[in-house]
């Protein structure tokens, strides 16, 4: 499933489905095929994504900390932190926001 975050303030926002299952929880809202941010929530919102980034964070860990294989090269490809995974979404809960406009997905 493809969550498609829409607003009239803004572009569209497209997340995959385990992602925007992810973000929905982390708003403290049970993952659906449809739903709203009203802008009473907006701010709201956007506090629960700066605290989930920050705690995200947190533990910050560094390439040189990865384990490498024999040739000292890390293994892996470094995963998509949380900051750069909600950044295009909590720009388009700001221009709601800014807007009066609310934000809907699914619709």
């Amino acid at each position: 499933m493809l969550y498609k975050f829409k607003s009239k303030a803004g572009g569209d926002v497209i997340m995959l489905g385990p992602d925007g299952d992810r973000v929905l929880s982390l708003l403290g809202r049970v993952p659906a095929a449809q739903g709203i941010f009203e802008v009473a929530a907006l701010p709201d919102a956007m506090a629960r994504l700066r605290a989930a980034v920050q705690a995200d964070e947190t533990p910050a860990t560094d390439a040189a900390e990865a384990p490498a294989d024999a040739a000292g090269a890390p293994q892996g490809e470094p995963a998509v932190g949380l900051r750069r995974r909600l950044w295009p979404l909590q720009e388009l809960l700001q221009r709601a926001q800014a807007a009066g406009q609310p934000v809907v997905w699914g619709v």
